[in-house]
This record gives structure tokens, sequence and C-alpha cells, in this order.
């Protein structure tokens, strides 16, 4: 017979640390571990000092600051008293930050003392309090103002109902405008505690984390799974450059990492990509699949070393993994697992382990989740995602008529998202409904489909198609600087590195229309040298780039 849990922070928290009281919990890499009692006892410190503050339940805290345990201690805080997190994605601008914080009503505001200075110029709806995460000063206090002080005990026993907001999030999105996604404490706690379902963790597991905590994504599979599990998780003092974090992955050897498309596919194209074709030798070599998949093996080997040798699961979301580098990864029997979800459903709503993983598949429908294809094409099967669930978010915060939006009066949620299943159950994405080419012929063109094919070519870093007067146009980002060394290795042959620029415009052109049926064939290619503008998981903002004529560099 099968307990029935309590789905709030204050239960399995507390259910955690009486069974993992003396393991590791959270750490910066290098430094020593908050165990689990340790990480409890600063939760209380903290809920302390908040009361001294004021805080109440259903009051509203943001927190802006960088990845670290401080983070964790917050946002743990917040959410066990009964009170609202409101995480703020660093990269925010300051006038997005400000927004944020008008919006939510959030009275205290937590800040790593690198992003302070984004709230500095705030013009109105100054926080009542800024708290510093690095040790919990207060910012600017008054006379006799309350101070944060190690093994302080609140004074009230708070027991939130599932039912509550813990959090709400604003995600900057692909459509310009952020939206305040509420969540409740049963939203997330389950979707933490089926991600087990997927992938079982324990207390022998150690996270690596890299993306945003303030993105859902991380958040609750990559900080609240392991912390209800009794695992550890680990952070960088610094951005994630090659320099960093090598050096970190072979101190932690994590078990499980959680990552986006990008991160890897940039590993295989400036690393692994160009030692199969370095000459023509070994491009002929690679051609032959025995000898590929040998190549690919042994690549993996080392692939796998790089993250530390410990590495089961190498998670990918956030967006479209390219089918290329899926297959090398497969090949290579590198660990890696595809999750499907969104903000609105705390994220997870499908998704895969390396067991079970299928080619350009998100995997099976995660249990207690209900998903269905709206109104399928008869022919393809394709339509809409609709999910149904626990998961399922609150609402938008202030925000009812997007709300009933998005969610049918049946209590459906519209993802936005065009899949297909598989006679197993297998559910595989097509791509953003509202992304979708309508072809002369009225056929559905997917531009990430075509954007899969392009990002596969030599020198290209990144893509986007999108529609111009009837006609479909690729914005290609170039890596200039492999253009540029390549240049000088043959410049005796070329007039200028602008010809050779030209060159590759043309050689792209072909190599993509090559492998495109008709109605996706590309009629433009243009150079666009500067990175697309991203959201939090390295999707590009595609409403910016709707005039490819304008611009470019």
């Amino acid at each position: 017979m099968t307990t029935v849990q309590t789905l709030t922070f204050s239960h399995l928290l507390n259910e955690s640390v009486k069974k993992n009281g003396q393991r590791p919990a959270l750490a910066f890499v290098g430094e020593e571990p908050l165990t689990y009692r340790q990480l409890y006892e600063q939760i209380e410190a903290l809920q302390a000092f908040l009361e001294k503050l004021g805080v109440k339940p259903g009051d509203r805290l943001a927190i802006l600051s960088q990845n670290s345990p401080n983070w964790g201690v917050a946002y743990l805080a917040i959410v066990t008293m009964g009170a609202v997190v409101v995480p703020v994605l660093p990269d925010f601008s300051p006038a997005e930050v400000e927004n944020i914080m008008t919006h939510s009503g959030a009275r205290i505001l937590f800040v790593s003392s690198g992003l302070r200075a984004k709230v500095d110029g705030f013009q109105s709806n100054r926080p009542e309090h800024i708290i510093l995460t690095e040790d919990f000063s207060l910012q600017n206090p008054a006379e006799n103002a309350a101070v944060y002080m190690p093994g302080d005990k609140p004074t009230q026993t708070y027991s939130a109902d599932e039912e509550d907001v813990a959090a709400i999030i604003y995600t900057s999105g692909t459509t310009g405008k952020s939206k305040g996604v509420m969540l409740s404490q049963k939203n997330i706690c389950f979707t933490a505690l089926q991600c087990g379902t997927v992938q079982p963790i324990g207390p022998e597991d150690r996270m690596m984390s890299i993306l945003p905590l303030s993105h859902t994504y991380e958040n609750t599979i990559g900080f609240v799974f392991p912390l209800f599990n009794g695992a550890s998780v680990y952070y960088l003092s610094k951005p994630p450059t090659p320099t960093i974090l090598l050096p970190a992955l072979k101190l932690v050897k994590p078990t499980l990492m959680l990552t986006v498309p990008l991160i890897i596919e940039k590993i295989y194209h400036n690393k692994i990509k160009p030692t199969f074709h370095k000459n023509r030798l070994t491009r002929f070599l690679y051609s032959f699949p025995p000898i590929r998949k040998k190549l690919n093996l042994l690549a993996g080997k080392k692939l796998r070393q790089t993250f530390g040798g410990a590495l089961k699961f190498y998670g990918i979301g956030g967006a479209k993994l390219s089918e290329t580098v899926e297959k090398f990864l497969i090949e290579a029997r590198f660990p890696i697992a595809i999750g499907y979800g969104l903000t609105e459903t705390a994220p997870l709503l499908a998704g895969s382990n390396p067991q079970n993983h299928r080619l350009q598949s998100t995997g099976p429908v995660l249990q207690g989740v209900t998903l269905k294809i709206n109104e399928p094409d008869p022919v393809t099967g394709e339509g809409e995602i609709w999910a149904k669930g626990p998961n399922l978010m609150k609402g938008y915060y202030k925000e009812p008529e997007l709300t009933e939006e998005v969610i049918t009066p049946d209590g459906w949620f519209r993802t936005g998202d065009l899949g297909i299943f598989d006679k197993d159950g297998f559910l595989s994405i097509r791509g953003r409904k509202k992304n979708v080419i309508i072809g002369a012929n009225g056929e559905n063109i997917y531009p990430e489909e075509i954007e899969s094919v392009i990002n596969n070519f030599r020198f290209v870093t990144e893509s986007l198609v999108i529609e111009e007067k009837g006609k479909l146009v690729a914005l290609v980002h170039f890596n200039r600087e492999e253009i540029e060394a390549l240049y000088q290795s043959v410049k005796h042959e070329i007039a200028s590195i602008e010809d050779r620029i030209e060159e590759i415009q043309k050689d792209l052109h072909k190599y993509i229309n090559a492998r495109l049926n008709r109605n996706s064939q590309i009629q433009k290619v243009i150079a666009h040298w500067q990175p697309f503008h991203k959201t939090a998981t390295q999707k590009i903002k595609r409403f910016l780039y709707q005039h490819p004529e304008k611009g470019q560099a």
C-alpha cells in the first residue's frame, strides 16, 4: 500500500533532514558543504530574522542572486514559512527587475553583491528591505534594525497548505512580455517527487548545478528534487566558463547534471566534430557507419572523463537538441536524457532517462500527469499538446484573462507546443505552435527542424529561420574566428576574407536546400554576426528578429 505524501515543503524537507542530517546538502565547489542539519538550522535562523522584519505567510519576497547555498537557504526559509518566493533571473535588465518587484508587490529583496547595481537605480516602489545573500546582512538598515543571528529560532510554527502559492516565477519567454506564473506548494513538491520515477536519486548522488536557480527547470529538478532525496548539490562561485567548470567537474565528479542543448552542442561542434573532419582521411573513415560508431564510442569515453567520470544522468531540456548531436551522444553511449515541460507545469511533463532514451523523443509522460494531442491531424497525428495534473499552475498572477486563454474550463492547459505520440506513448515535440510557418501549399513548416540542419554546417554557431514576405529566410550566426583561421591558411588563394565568407554563405545555402524537402527550401541566407538574444534556457527570442534586413552587422 503506497503512503500518501503531504505535498508541502515543510513536510518533505523535515523528512529529508531526519533521514540525512549529517550528509552534505549544499556547497560551493571546493568548500565545506552545509549538512542537512546545518541547512535546517540556517533556514530557522533566517525565518527568525524575517519575523523581526514583519514577514507573514502570503507576503512576497524576491531573490535576485547568482547560484549559491545561501540562495537555497533563502528560498526554503520563505516557502516553509508560507510566504511566496519570487525568483528573478540574474540576466534580467534593471527595468525588468523593477517591473517584477512592482508587479509582484515583493516587500523584501535578497540580492547578491554582484547584482546589487541592478536595484540601485529603482525609480519607485523600492522594497522595504534589501538583504545581501552572501551573509544575510540588511542593506541601509535603520537605527536599531533587526540583525540576522545564526542560531536564532523562529517564534512561530508554520504550516503552509498544499494549495498555497509557493512561488511566482516571471519568465521572459520568447514572446517579449513576462508573466508571473503562480506555482503552489503542491505543484512544485509533486513534480520534485515524481522526478524520481524518471531517474532514481539518493544520498550518494552529487548534482552539479550550472543553470540559474531562478529558472523552474533547475529549481525543481536540480535543487528541490535532490534535497528531498538526500543528495548533495554543488555550485560554482564564478560563471561556468571552461576554465572554471572543467576543474570543478573533476573535483566533484557529479553523478547528475542538468543542461540546455547549447552547452553540449558547443562542445560537439567546437571540440569533437573537428577531430573527425581535420583531414580528408579522417573524414573519409568517419563516413563509414561501423568506423564512425567506434570513433564516437572512443570520443564518448573521453567526454565522460571530461565530466568527472561518474556521470550517470545528463539531463537536457529547455529547447530542442540537434538531431546530429543527439545521434553522436547515443553512439558515444553518453548518459543523456531529454525532458519536456514548461514553467506553468513546474516544469516536467514528460521525460526519459539514459536507459529508455529514444532519438528525438522527450520520453513517456510523467507519472500522475495526463497529456493529450488536441485535434490531431488525421494524417500525421500531430497537434497541440494539452496537459492536466497536480503540477499545473494556479494561474498568472493578477492576469485572470491570460489564465483563461491557456487553461480550458475543464482544466486542460494549452501548452502551445505541437507534438505527436508514438505507438509506445513516447512524446516527440515538433515545435512551437506560434512558430509554425504555413507554406504556399498550406503545409506546416517547422523552423526548428530547418535550424537543426543549418546548425550542423561547419562555421555555423546558431541560426534562426523566419518568414519574410512569403519567403523563408535563414539568419545565421557564423563563427568568425574559425572562418578567419581558415582564411589565414589559404589566403594566397582567396582575395579577401569577405570573399571567403560570401563563398561559405553560398555553400551553406546549397547545403541546406539539398537536405530539405521542396516546401522547406530557404530563399536567402543572411549573416548575423552578433549572438542572438536568448532566454534563460538559451532559446532565441524570436520576436526580436522579424525584420532580418535591419540591424545586421
